[in-house]
């Protein structure tokens, strides 16, 4: 089988992979907790959360704590199973090279 056709394109770019990767293990991450753990510059990871948004792979909840802006992201149920996809695909792959 061809694992490689099997990779999902939306996690190519090593920032969305780490947003997923990250997203994946926590259930509700804040914009500044990401850009710290990815260490990309705002404008970098803003774009990369879009992309996912538009592929409904994450969610945003966006509120206010006192009087300043909070924006959290999750992965929805679709972004899991494309992401759980794309690491079997990778596992698959390595296995057939071994």
């Amino acid at each position: 089988m061809n694992w490689v056709g099997e990779l999902n394109k939306a996690f190519e770019s090593r920032i969305r992979l780490g947003i997923m990767s990250v997203l994946r293990v926590n259930d509700w991450m804040e914009f500044t907790e990401l850009k710290e753990i990815l260490q990309v510059t705002d404008g970098n990871l803003a774009s990369h959360l879009s992309a996912l948004e538009k592929l409904d792979f994450i969610q945003v909840r966006k509120q206010f704590i006192g009087k300043k802006p909070n924006t959290s992201y999750a992965v929805t149920t679709s972004g899991q199973q494309a992401f759980d996809q794309h690491l079997d695909a990778l596992e698959q792959l390595i296995k057939t090279r071994e």
